[in-house]
């Protein structure tokens, strides 16, 4: 099951299980992972964007190590809420990440996530090979704090 509804996908969680946050780029992917309350993400990872199954295989690694109750997608919409090309392959990646785990999976609209995440490692001083060893990840971190910090409100209600 994959939606671009977080009640939906919150619904369908296992709440004792973290989850995986994805910042799907053209030539990286970040990883992210949320603690088991899910109220904080950590950056995990970076994968080279070459073979689908390298991602398959780190996703089934990670529930096998750690368990996940199910992944967080970044979808970055266009700024006018169109769907351009970056959006329809996260919706791709969605689909074909549904039908090869088990996992609810939720499109989580991230624009700017990177860009505002650079300018923070900017703001802070990274140097530029820091930032570009980094970025993916943060980025992931990024999205899927969002989503947390939904979460602990769709909690209460």
């Amino acid at each position: 099951m994959y939606t671009d509804d977080p009640q939906e996908f919150y619904n369908n969680l296992n709440k004792e299980l973290p989850l995986l946050g994805i910042d799907p780029g053209t030539k990286n992917i970040g990883l992210a992972i949320s603690d088991i309350n899910k109220t904080i993400a950590t950056p995990l990872d970076v994968l080279k964007n070459k073979k689908y199954k390298d991602l398959v295989n780190f996703i089934n690694e990670t529930q096998n190590n750690h368990g996940l109750s199910g992944i967080v997608i970044g979808y970055p919409i266009n700024m006018d809420g169109t769907i351009g090309p970056k959006a329809q392959s996260s919706n791709s990646l969605a689909d074909n990440l549904d039908k090869d785990t088990d996992l609810p999976i939720l499109l989580w609209d991230e624009r700017l996530s990177t860009t505002v995440v650079e300018k923070m490692l900017i703001s802070a001083d990274i140097s530029r090979n820091k930032r570009k060893k980094n970025i993916d990840k943060l980025a992931a971190s990024y999205i899927l704090q969002g989503f947390l910090d939904l979460a602990s409100k769709l909690k209460e209600s």
